[in-house]
């Protein structure tokens, strides 16, 4: 629920920022959004997924932040090669990006980030 709620929100923010700010690269819409997602990402995740909230939130805000960082520029390259250079629809884009992102994110949250 969690990763669905924070791709949800990154979505939605790129949706915004190409349709309505009229950003000209779906690139740099999408890596603006990411930082939305992650947000929301981190907080359901620490507060509801991994239910790790003892730990000093800085020291994982700054994993996590480390970890979807990495992540972010994945998703924003594969949007970048996608739609601004194969002039391919964004929303298949976002979906193939967050399908390699999905598979990376959760393994790196339980043992690197929250150490579940």
């Amino acid at each position: 629920m969690n990763g669905l709620f924070a791709t949800a929100v990154h979505y939605g923010v790129l949706s915004f920022n190409l349709n309505v700010l009229a950003f000209p690269s779906a690139g740099a819409a999408n890596m603006l959004a990411a930082v939305f997602g992650i947000t929301a990402s981190f907080i359901g995740s620490r507060y509801f997924v991994f239910k790790k909230i003892e730990d000093a939130i800085l020291k994982q805000a700054l994993k996590f932040s480390s970890l979807y960082g990495a992540i972010a520029v994945l998703h924003g390259s594969v949007l970048f090669l996608w739609t601004d250079l194969m002039g391919l629809d964004y929303r298949v884009g976002f979906l193939i990006a967050t399908a390699v992102q999905v598979s990376i994110s959760y393994w790196g949250n339980k043992r690197l980030v929250f150490n579940v």
